[in-house]
């Protein structure tokens, strides 16, 4: 009976053998997400990479910083990237009114962000006329904040003799506000804004308590590809949405943290606490793009500009996506 045992035993470890094998799992599907800002607004794409929110959904993503949006465009354009995520820009919508089927299939944040950072000696936003004021580029998003700050201030670069130097990003920007080679900025990152207050520099304004509509951080793509990747897409929106709820939660705040400098290239934890208490409210759950926000930058665009001024915000968008989330429950406190 024993012999007869391990002969069975013997011919089913043959049989199993190989049909394990067989139906081995499916590699991770590779997706590269480039982002042209450092700042705290991409810290749901650290959390969903270093908590396993993206390879939970058989994904392999690697995060590549590109140096400006138009390096971002090109990179999604020759296929390099299959998503971005960035602020609304003269550069994105330029692309998009010079034919690229770019879409916005998520908004993360739709308002403005960061912070308007300036010399100590400037204590109201109208005695910013005559002075100079450091963007990343014209017609960048930085820049956008800018202006729409101004707007909402009532100030006209023209007619109040205000400059607008191009400086660089939010690092070159902070280090010249200390050589005053400029006057004010504002900066994304909410870590360089902590920096400078602590060294006595003004902070002019909190851009999230302005309340201008903005498409603030967005996640868009080719619409060829959300049309040829629909499952693909929308596991990178679920990961994305998974990373939102664990940044809400205090119980990750290290965790989170952590992140944050690994993103942000900062030596200490500690260095992100002023940043993380910020993105905590700053997230949408429901991440729907705003179709107000990304109207109000044609807008500002379009004045100078007859090909993004003929853009409609509602052909920009694309959120089929995130309805089919909704429905599966996921921006639910509790998602199914």
């Amino acid at each position: 009976m024993r012999k007869l045992f391990l002969c069975f035993l013997s011919l089913g470890l043959f049989y199993t053998l190989p049909i394990n094998t067989t139906f081995s799992a499916a590699p991770p599907t590779k997706v590269v997400i480039s982002y042209a800002v450092l700042s705290e607004r991409e810290g749901a794409l650290f959390v969903a990479r270093d908590q396993g929110f993206f390879r939970k959904h058989g994904l392999d993503v690697d995060l590549v910083y590109v140096s400006s949006a138009p390096v971002a465009l090109a990179s999604i354009a020759h296929g390099d990237s299959q998503i971005n995520t960035a602020s609304v820009s003269g550069a994105i919508l330029g692309a998009a009114a010079g034919g690229l089927d770019l879409v916005f299939i998520a908004g993360l944040v739709n308002r403005l962000t960061g912070t308007i950072v300036s010399s100590p000696d400037i204590k109201t936003p109208a005695e910013l006329k005559g002075k100079t004021i450091g963007v990343t580029s014209i017609g960048g998003g930085n820049w956008v904040f800018t202006m729409l700050a101004l707007e909402h201030w009532g100030l006209d670069v023209k007619r109040d003799n205000i400059t607008i130097r191009v400086i660089g990003n939010d690092a070159v920007r902070a280090q010249a506000m200390t050589t005053g080679v400029i006057q004010a900025t504002q900066l994304s990152a909410y870590s360089s804004a902590a920096m400078l207050k602590r060294q006595g520099y003004r902070v002019l304004a909190d851009l999230p308590e302005l309340g201008i509509p903005y498409q603030g951080t967005t996640v868009f793509a080719r619409r060829s590809y959300v049309n040829q990747q629909p499952e693909v897409v929308e596991k990178i929106l679920t990961a994305i949405v998974e990373a939102i709820a664990f940044i809400q939660d205090p119980a990750n705040k290290s965790a989170v943290m952590r992140s944050l400098a690994k993103g942000l290239r900062l030596p200490k934890p500690e260095d992100t606490a002023d940043g993380y208490e910020i993105i905590k409210t700053l997230y949408e759950r429901k991440i729907y793009p705003t179709a107000d926000g990304i109207r109000n930058t044609i807008r500002l665009l379009g004045a100078n500009n007859e090909k993004i001024r003929a853009l409609r915000a509602e052909d920009l968008i694309d959120d089929r996506t995130v309805r089919r989330l909704e429905q599966k429950g996921l921006f639910q406190a509790n998602p199914r």
